[in-house]
């Protein structure tokens, strides 16, 4: 009857083995986790505070300039300069902006608000395991648990002998190794940073696709092309036409600033773009806060296993040798 315990158990932490051992080729973890890391890294400039702080100073620079341009288009209209219809389109690019700055205000800062907000998920997951070394934490404890669990039904082949303690030192090494297994989890605190990535995934999903980041890159085109007009054209025509300094400063401010939010807000919206495959290779593999259970259990399972195995392992003939004479 005891051999026949080890051997369920045995049996039983093999095909777990087995299965941690397989679960990466069957979530395509290999090619998966490493684009993760890659993503990882490379947002790593942009989630800080002082960088999402500076894009919000940015936008509070366009959006006090589109205010401006109101003052000089009525400054311009009332002059006699041009009429409604004339500025339009002759200032097309302006107006574009000005009709689309509400939209494009609230879809940048949407992904500033999701950026800000994660802040705290982006460095629980930062702080975890580099993602390229995941699938081998389940590969090798997996080989180790399925080679100790071989070894014991090995040991156990011969029914008729009288050895049976032969496999206790395995089934001790066993337990430890399922304990350890339990215990990863714990010691890389994934109980509480991986539901933090699962977050950040979810709440980053709208914003990494292709179609939302096209959007983003035609609203700086826009804005381009609103700020050649505004400082070749619109500013001057306003100031030969007798029009107050005071209406223009939040524009020539944002032209000043123009070259600086190109070059802080184009590397990211290209981080974005270039990491589109990345986030849906992470977002197909199982969600983040199950990836602690997919250690705990096998481990408990290993370790249940391996104290079944050691109650059995205690052969009638070394109780008789152990009784006295």
């Amino acid at each position: 009857m005891h051999g026949r315990a080890q051997r369920w158990a045995a049996v039983t932490a093999l095909l777990v083995g087995i299965g941690l051992a397989t679960a990466p080729l069957a979530f395509g973890m290999f090619s998966r986790a490493p684009l993760g890391g890659t993503m990882i890294d490379e947002f790593r400039p942009y989630m800080v505070e002082a960088k999402i702080a500076a894009f919000r100073d940015s936008m509070d620079t366009i959006d006090a300039a589109v205010v401006g341009i109101g003052e000089v288009r009525a400054g311009l209209i009332e002059s006699g300069t041009v009429t409604s219809d004339e500025f339009d389109v002759q200032y097309s690019g302006v107006t574009q902006l000005v009709d689309e700055w509400a939209t494009i205000e609230a879809d940048m800062s949407d992904l500033l608000d999701r950026m800000d907000a994660n802040m705290g998920n982006y460095r629980a997951v930062a702080a975890l395991p580099p993602f390229p070394l995941f699938p081998w934490f389940f590969v090798l404890p997996g080989v180790m648990v399925a080679a100790l669990a071989g070894s014991i039904l090995w040991s156990l082949r011969d029914p008729t002998r009288r050895d049976g303690s032969s496999p206790r030192r395995r089934l001790w090494a066993l337990a430890a190794l399922g304990v350890a297994i339990i215990a990863a989890p714990i010691a890389f605190q994934m109980f509480t940073r991986a539901p933090q990535g699962g977050d950040m995934i979810d709440s980053f999903r709208p914003m990494m696709t292709r179609e939302r980041v096209q959007s983003v890159q035609r609203s700086f085109v826009i804005l381009g092309g609103a700020e050649g007009q505004m400082r070749v054209g619109l500013v001057p025509a306003y100031l030969a036409a007798g029009g107050d300094e005071v209406a223009t400063v939040a524009i020539d401010e944002f032209s000043t600033q123009w070259p600086t939010i190109v070059s802080d807000f184009n590397p990211m919206i290209a981080t974005m773009s270039d990491n589109i495959d990345n986030f849906q290779a992470v977002d197909a593999l199982p969600p983040f806060a199950l990836f602690p259970w997919f250690f705990a259990i096998p481990g408990a399972i290993v370790a249940s296993c391996a104290a079944i195995g050691l109650r059995g392992s205690a052969s009638p003939t070394q109780s008789s040798e152990k009784e006295p004479s």
